[in-house]
């Protein structure tokens, strides 16, 4: 039996915490899946039921944050379709290419935390 929601812990440091809101943790909740054709396509089956999409991704939380967290300078954050170069990013304290990157599917409970490690000078 799957979950609608999820519940995933969002960190951020190195500075980035700065892009939103000056707040190093966020709770946020995601739909478990996420509409794989924009909102007004016929996503209905033929029997009438709502196509549930694909899994919720690590690639869809980051266009999540940047559409409901993120305040300032997108470009710092996401730049030609993944985080920037020079942000670390860990899932459950794993690096995430050892996860699949982007295409890691979230779980509830995940941890996800992004660290800029670009200090300006």
């Amino acid at each position: 039996m799957s979950q609608s929601t999820l519940s995933i812990k969002v960190e951020f440091g190195g500075g980035l915490e700065l892009l939103f809101s000056n707040q190093r943790s966020h709770k946020v909740s995601l739909p478990s899946h996420v509409p794989t054709a924009p909102p007004d396509a016929n996503t209905t089956s033929e029997q009438g039921k709502k196509e549930s999409g694909r899994p919720a991704d690590i690639t869809y939380l980051m266009y999540w944050m940047r559409d409901n967290l993120l305040k300032e300078r997108e470009e710092l954050f996401i730049e030609n379709g993944t985080v920037r170069p020079g942000i670390l990013v860990l899932v459950n304290d794993t690096d995430w290419e050892l996860e699949g990157e982007g295409e890691y599917v979230l779980q509830d409970g995940d941890e996800i935390v992004f660290i800029s490690t670009l200090h300006g000078g």
